[in-house]
């Protein structure tokens, strides 16, 4: 008897499905067939970097799937992927989350909300915060209310940033010749040499960014619970890889690549102006890879809260990156020292993923050099299209 995506490859089973018209199958597992063949999947924010690379790759790597999306374009870089999309199959509709009729029509088995006010500044400098709520909070609301009524399950894309500000500036480091470290023993749960796991303490200020994530946390939970939702959430740290479009705001080893290939200057800001700042780089592909393997085996992750990044092992401070792109380009660019910090900045941000590595089996496979030689090469063969952007 099939009791499990192990005994029959999903593509075999998209076959089997295909050839009896959706008569019953004796044999396999229902829960199965629901959770691994009815790969209906909408995509919100599909035009953006995580969701045109996770698009894509879905479907190149399960051609059958039915694929599509939903952006609003409102961030600059997001139009240029519409004709990959296009290419690649995934149907793209206009529109915005915050509105719900926006929402292409149809049966939907899995949502994936890639869309969101990614900008941590967002709110700050007197700006009023309305978009990044509306969108981050008032967007996911419409997605659960979508998921509800459609029946579908639900993969929420967190973020490291719900973790608050203070406690993480608090812990005790040690600064090196080109970094800041944590070090071993710290006084609060959750952190450690290897950076912060899910049982770091929540309470406190983490940006208006962070809160609104946060809030979309919680709320999924209490629709899992009212609703028999199935959801995922997992929280990510910092991304990087080809097709992001690297701001100040968010985006950082994009930006400091295209930078030093397009030779122009940058500004270590804030921790002493000296660049030791250090965060932890997952490659989007290792992201993608992830996802994937959470819609082809669920029982691992629904309900659940997952950290997953780079770790330790794929961290650079700003200053290391510089040297790696300078390596990387040829090129030196003029770097200006801020002293003061910006609001909600971090000393370090390293992202412990051992739970979900030993939970799961997953772990990244590409090193933080190889996503700056990913992004380097993707710059350079797109230098026509990317020059006004960086």
């Amino acid at each position: 008897m099939l009791t499990s995506s192990k005994d029959l490859g999903v593509g075999l089973l998209l076959h089997l499905k295909k050839s009896c018209q959706g008569k019953t199958i004796e044999g396999i597992d229902q829960s199965t067939w629901q959770n691994v063949v009815l790969m209906r999947i909408l995509i919100t924010g599909v035009a953006g970097f995580v969701g045109s690379n996770l698009a894509l790759r879905l479907k190149e790597w399960h051609p059958d799937w039915e694929l599509c999306g939903i952006d609003n374009l409102r961030r600059r870089g997001g139009e240029f992927n519409l004709p990959r999309l296009r290419q690649a199959g995934v149907n793209f509709f206009h529109g915005d989350i915050r509105c719900p009729d926006d929402f292409p029509r149809g049966d939907i088995d899995i949502l994936i909300d890639c869309a969101a006010e990614p900008s941590v500044l967002a709110g700050y400098g007197g700006d009023s915060p309305r978009y990044v709520i509306d969108a981050n909070l008032v967007g996911l609301l419409n997605c659960l209310e979508l998921a509800r009524e459609r029946r579908s399950k639900l993969f929420f894309l967190s973020t490291s940033r719900v973790y608050p500000i203070q406690p993480l500036n608090d812990l005790a480091f040690r600064e090196d010749e080109t970094r800041y470290a944590l070090e071993a023993a710290q006084s609060l749960p959750g952190a450690s040499e290897w950076g912060i796991a899910e049982d770091f303490p929540l309470m406190g200020q983490r940006s208006i960014y962070g809160a609104t994530k946060l809030c979309g946390e919680l709320l999924i939970q209490e629709y899992a619970a009212a609703y028999q939702l199935d959801s995922t959430i997992t929280r990510f740290g910092v991304i990087a890889g080809p097709w992001q479009m690297g701001k100040v705001d968010q985006g950082v080893f994009s930006l400091w690549v295209g930078a030093h290939l397009w030779q122009r200057p940058l500004t270590y800001c804030g921790w002493g102006g000296a660049g030791k700042q250090l965060r932890d780089v997952l490659h989007v592909d290792d992201l993608c890879e992830l996802v994937d393997f959470q819609l082809r085996e669920p029982q691992l992750f629904v309900g659940k809260i997952f950290n997953a990044g780079g770790g330790l092992e794929r961290s650079l401070s700003l200053c290391e990156t510089t040297e790696l792109c300078a390596e990387l380009t040829g090129n030196r660019v003029p770097i200006a020292s801020q002293l003061e910090n910006r609001p909600a900045d971090l000393r370090i941000f390293v992202t412990d993923s051992r739970r979900i590595e030993t939970a799961t089996g997953w772990s990244p496979r590409r090193s933080a050099k190889q996503t700056c030689e990913d992004l380097c090469r993707w710059m350079r063969d797109h230098q026509d299209l990317l020059a006004n952007v960086f």
